[in-house]
């Protein structure tokens, strides 16, 4: 017998009417699941006092592990058979606690009970007592673990780890095919769970940097696995399709602007910093939030989704012989060939893809054998080459649009710390941008969104943009002495920072390490720090500058002079925070830092090392390094 129709009140269908027009396809396919995880146990939807009205999207997850923005309904009550399902997180750029907030979402609506757990917090030993371990991680550098997740994996990967037999899991690596250590993080929590004796749900998926499918089938696809036999049957379920495109911990309404649905950022200023006779050109670039929803905190990233050079676009078109109007298939549907070179594909840089492309479309011997050798060679190609030197030096005859997109990979938005407060500057984001200009096989070549926002200087500009949090630099107490230490762009947090302390009226001391090339072209807001030290806002400033003088001095060769300084700093409860270049200047610093702590704090080196890491798991010692 059928069960009878609920009733529904005038305001019931007037609250769904609302919601089901806000919605696209995918998202209202997510929601069916949603509603049929509640309704497979009976539980009703509590009502959502205090939700944010002003749009913003959350992009992390909410402080009790709930999927941020999402009222998540009760377990499903799956007998004795039930198992805890954690979702560790390690993170560099957000990404990987975006998508836990959607592993976690699909989880529950399968009702199963999930937990996220950033790894920062984490405490490793607790490993032996989990029973389902999902893990997302991000590589970062050279194949590195990210920044906070450094001490889980030291622990993991010692003598002191323990056995994990009974433990199940299942790995989503996040990296760069374009680097030699591809995935490497992903990769190795991979290996040393298995080696520790833990049970795999499903094999490690790595994904490049446009994760979104590969992840949604991944995440589909385990939250299958771990679902209870028992388990009602939710009819609706999310699909891989639909956790791909729902935003992190569930629905957002249609006015939310994220990654996904970028706003569009009139440029209200654009102007060069660096002076004449700088080596380098460095722009401060204002951007309109206004009517946006869009909200951050200092320490928090800007999004920008760019265009590629319109001479990089002509150039593409000219050598392959390939019309502008040449219809392909995007994600987006079928546009003109010109629209997709220019805001759909990366015509830049190549990429494992773009290789495998080339080398069956040319038959090429030497492609052939770079493709098979190793990752090392692979990497120091693709950087000599962009997609256009591989076109000049491996021509293709009568190439069709559609075969030469096939392996070009999507157009990633590129991060940006952003310079600014709102309290300072309501509605507004500014950002400190290093144009990136070499030269390559003779040519000029330019980064592919620096350039873009260098040239974003007509009345009407826009770009746009969405926020990323970065819950990983954030200022503390306002009591709190911090330690800024920063090189080039670097300094770009910390110009929020100190408008945000100004405003607060906040107490605590604040100590700026900045570092350039030349005092005189090069001294990034050098007036803004003096009006700051002028009103006490600015404790200590100590800039250095590597190229005035014949020995080049850096912000670890100053934090080392000042090296008594820095500990009675940090004795006395200070953070530290360091941005700035990952590959050098943030190894270098942690290394002066480690010898500050044996000559003015009387440690032994590896004792200095534990105490910065001690720091770091405090989080009073702070990396936002690219």
């Amino acid at each position: 017998m059928r069960p009878p129709v609920p009733t529904l009140t005038p305001e019931n269908l007037e609250q769904l009417d609302r919601l089901a027009g806000s919605l696209d396809r995918d998202q209202a396919i997510w929601l069916s699941g949603y509603f049929a995880g509640i309704a497979g146990h009976g539980t009703a939807v509590p009502a959502q006092d205090g939700a944010a009205s002003n749009g913003a999207v959350t992009n992390g997850v909410a402080p009790d592990g709930a999927a941020a923005g999402v009222v998540a309904p009760e377990p499903l009550a799956a007998g004795p058979a039930a198992r805890l399902l954690t979702i560790l997180v390690g993170t560099d750029t957000g990404n990987a606690t975006e998508l836990a907030g959607e592993l976690q979402a699909a989880a529950k609506a399968q009702g199963l009970e999930a937990q996220v757990a950033d790894m920062s917090d984490y405490k490793p030993r607790a490993l032996k007592d989990e029973q389902d371990v999902l893990v997302i991680t991000s590589t970062h550098g050279e194949g590195d673990p990210p920044p906070n997740a450094l001490g889980f994996f030291e622990f993991l990967a010692g003598r002191k780890a323990p056995k994990l037999d009974g433990v199940r899991f299942s790995v989503l690596a996040l990296g760069d095919s374009t680097y030699e250590h591809y995935c490497s993080a992903g990769k190795q929590v991979d290996a040393r769970f298995e080696e520790l004796g833990a049970e795999r749900i499903a094999d490690r998926v790595d994904c490049d940097v446009d994760y979104e499918d590969d992840a949604a089938a991944w995440i589909a696809g385990v939250v299958e696995r771990l679902t209870p036999d028992e388990a009602p049957a939710t009819a609706g379920a999310p699909t891989a399709a639909a956790v791909g495109s729902a935003p992190a911990g569930g629905v957002a309404p249609a006015t939310a602007h994220s990654k996904k649905h970028p706003f569009s950022a009139a440029v209200l200023d654009n102007v060069v910093l660096t002076g004449r006779g700088s080596t380098k050109e460095t722009r401060h670039v204002e951007l309109s939030l206004e009517d946006s929803g869009l909200t951050y905190e200092p320490g928090d990233a800007l999004g920008v989704v760019p265009e590629n050079d319109p001479a990089l676009v002509d150039l593409l078109l000219e050598k392959t012989g390939l019309s502008a109007d040449a219809p392909v298939t995007t994600k987006q549907g079928e546009v003109a060939l010109r629209d997709a070179l220019t805001s759909t594909f990366e015509i830049t840089a190549a990429t494992p893809r773009f290789l495998e492309q080339w080398a069956e479309l040319t038959g090429s011997d030497e492609l052939a054998a770079l493709k098979a050798g190793d990752a090392k060679a692979r990497t120091a190609f693709f950087h000599e080459h962009h997609v256009s030197d591989f076109v000049d030096r491996f021509p293709v005859a009568g190439i069709e649009a559609e075969q030469f997109v096939k392996g070009l990979r999507p157009l990633q938005p590129r991060l940006y710390s952003i310079a600014s407060s709102l309290a300072a500057a309501p509605d507004e984001a500014h950002l400190t941008v290093s144009t990136v200009q070499y030269d390559l096989h003779g040519s000029g070549r330019t980064g592919v969104a620096s350039g873009h926002l260098a040239r974003l200087l007509h009345e009407d500009a826009t770009v746009p943009v969405y926020v990323q949090r970065n819950d990983h630099f954030r200022l503390p107490d306002d009591d709190a002495p911090i330690i800024m230490v920063g090189a080039g762009t670097g300094v770009a947090p910390y110009r929020a920072f100190l408008q945000e302390r100004e405003a607060r009226g906040a107490q605590g001391k604040n100590w700026l390490v900045f570092g350039e090339r030349n005092f005189r072209s090069d001294f990034l807001y050098q007036v803004e720090w003096q009006d700051l030290l002028k009103d006490g806002t600015l404790t200590r400033l100590d800039p250095v500058f590597s190229r005035d003088s014949a020995t080049k001095r850096y912000v670890q060769d100053r934090l080392r002079e000042k090296g008594a300084e820095v500990w009675d700093w940090l004795q006395d409860g200070a953070r530290i925070y360091v941005c700035g270049d990952a590959n050098a200047m943030a190894p270098d610093v942690h290394t002066a830092l480690a010898e500050i702590a044996v000559e003015h704090g009387g440690l032994d080196r590896e004792a200095a090392d534990a105490h910065l890491t001690e720091l770091q798991r405090d989080h009073r010692y702070l990396l936002d390094v690219y």
